[in-house]
């Protein structure tokens, strides 16, 4: 590529971690800037951490290590040079581990004269703030206690965000403690003595009760807890494995969900082998530690406190830095919403304003899963029939959106199963399982209205095949009521009664709009049920009405 091709919304970053140092650059043109779209990622695996303690006891980082670093700088700076970042695009962070090596500024200022640019050593207070950015920047909102685990330390943090997308952390801020996996790891490995783990276990409960109140937690209530680095993702991973849902469809670790009261039934195993899980064989090595540390913040939480979900995150100090750069009209917005909107019909508010029509406002949706369904109205049309669904149902994890940076499994279980009805819901004997455990995902009641919003879209899609609603020629009006009077069916549960209006119809319009009632009312029927044994079930009603001509 030639120097003049310089791509102005590139961001180039270098996270010299405890683990391991991470490369990336990130396109953050808009109007996808929120979602941290990542171009160019890679890891080497140099840990910092280890070469300090590779004897037992604390030495400079050796110079073999730094001169690794520095080729692997070089070599990122020349892939950067290739990929059009500007030369003040480029940055490099430090953090625990050269913050405490004892020839850190050397290290740093061979690290200058390498990168022409002086790297940035983060101190403890910013890098907490950078990873609870991290961690706000991986969900849509966000308030509760954020923890990031490195290799030599764990930041905690308090951590909301405002509707105009300001992030707010409390006014303590970040509190750094010395209890990263490697660090913890090297007091507990190989210690059997009972009361030596008791010892250790007493002072992480006594350090988290003190900085727990530091934070200013709210007094009592339930507890959201955001975990991110890469050892308690790796525990995310084993969780995940042992979810009640098997095999577990989403295999991407931000946004998984563990329910408090469902922590106690998912004891993780003392050890694993290595590889299982997408765990390395370091990660492996660290789960006592990462347990260890969950048990005690668990057990320093106030008696008035208990453990609403814990919710795992991929953002870190990287994606908090990038993070801090957008302006707040941008941190605001929906991840889904900012992620399709390059893939937009030209009447999407028009197209959005008849799905709105015909969504009741207590349907277990969002206004940003509406928004998605309609950008995506027409993406798979180019696909073969016979495969339309079935590639649908796979976009959010594997597909089209499974890039998409800040999106909880939920968002991506429910967005899923709306667009494989808009194609016509029937996938391959293969995917079966796969739609199954998607379900489960969002929950019987949340599955029905998923197929209820895709057959409303696969309708509109039928009447504006191009995607273009012009001024004045609309084919229909919808309308909607869902009525909770309580009906009750013949064998006495609860039944509620949807009832749809499709009016305003044009004359070449009402053959689509028949056959699309007709398709409408099979969901009120028994089979369409998303496992009614849990007693909630609904019926469908559907009367069209006709455009009056004079």
């Amino acid at each position: 590529m030639c120097a003049q091709e310089l791509k102005e919304h590139y961001q180039a970053l270098v996270d010299m971690g405890s683990n391991g140092i991470r490369f990336s650059i990130t396109d953050l043109s808009p109007p996808t800037a929120r979602i941290l779209p990542t171009v160019y990622q890679d890891r080497s695996p140099i840990s910092l951490y280890d070469a300090q303690y590779a004897d037992g006891s604390k030495i400079p980082i050796p110079e073999p290590v730094i001169q690794d670093v520095l080729a692997a700088l070089l070599r990122f700076k020349k892939t950067c040079h290739e990929f059009g970042v500007p030369e003040d695009h480029i940055r490099v962070v430090a953090t625990e581990a050269t913050r405490n090596a004892t020839n850190s500024q050397d290290f740093l200022r061979q690290i200058e004269q390498k990168m022409g640019r002086e790297p940035h050593l983060l101190s403890k207070e910013e890098e907490g703030r950078l990873g609870a950015l991290g961690v706000a920047s991986s969900v849509d909102c966000i308030e509760g206690l954020v923890m990031d685990m490195g290799g030599g330390s764990v930041q905690l943090t308090w951590v909301s965000k405002s509707r105009d997308g300001s992030i707010y952390t409390g006014p303590r801020g970040s509190i750094s403690l010395p209890y990263g996996a490697a660090a913890l790891m090297s007091r507990i490995d190989g210690t059997t003595s009972q009361s030596k783990q008791t010892t250790t276990l007493d002072e992480l409960v006594f350090q988290f009760e003190k900085s727990l109140r530091e934070l200013q937690l709210p007094p009592d209530g339930r507890l959201s807890l955001y975990l991110s680095g890469g050892g308690f993702r790796g525990w995310g991973h084993i969780l995940m494995s042992m979810d009640a849902i098997r095999p577990y469809p989403i295999p991407l670790i931000n946004g998984y969900r563990v329910g408090g009261d469902d922590l106690p039934f998912m004891t993780c195993p003392s050890s694993i082998t290595p590889g299982a899980h997408r765990i390395s064989k370091r990660r492996a090595s660290q789960l006592p530690a990462i347990q260890l540390v969950i048990t005690a913040v668990l057990q320093a939480l106030p008696s008035s406190m208990s453990l609403e979900e814990i919710i795992f995150c991929q953002g870190g100090v990287r994606e908090g830095l990038l993070f801090a750069d957008l302006v707040n009209d941008v941190r605001i917005q929906h991840p889904l919403v900012a992620a399709t909107q390059p893939h937009a019909p030209s009447s999407v508010h028009t197209l959005l304003a008849l799905l709105q029509s015909a969504t009741p406002k207590n349907a277990p949706t969002s206004f940003a899963l509406l928004v998605a369904t309609i950008s995506l109205l027409y993406t798979h049309a180019s696909h073969p029939k016979d495969i339309r669904s079935a590639a649908a149902l796979r976009s959010t994890s594997t597909g089209i959106l499974s890039n998409v940076h800040g999106l909880l499994h939920g968002d991506r279980a429910m967005l899923a199963l709306i667009l494989c009805e808009r194609w016509g819901g029937h996938v391959p004997l293969i995917e079966t399982q796969y739609f199954g455990s998607l379900q489960a995902v969002v929950g019987s009641r949340a599955s029905w209205w998923a197929k209820y919003i895709g057959r409303i879209a696969r309708g509109i899609g039928e009447f504006y095949p191009a995607g273009i609603v012009q001024k004045g020629e609309e084919a229909v009006k919808l309308g909607v009521t869902l009525a909770d009077d309580g009906s009750v069916d013949d064998e006495g549960g609860k039944l509620d009664i949807l009832y749809v209006a499709i009016s305003d119809v044009r004359d070449y319009a009402l053959a689509v709009a028949k056959r699309w009632a007709k398709d409408l009312k099979k969901l009120g029927g028994e089979k369409n049920w998303v496992n009614s044994k849990d007693g909630w079930k609904i019926n469908v009603q559907v009367e069209i009405f006709q455009r009056q001509t004079i």
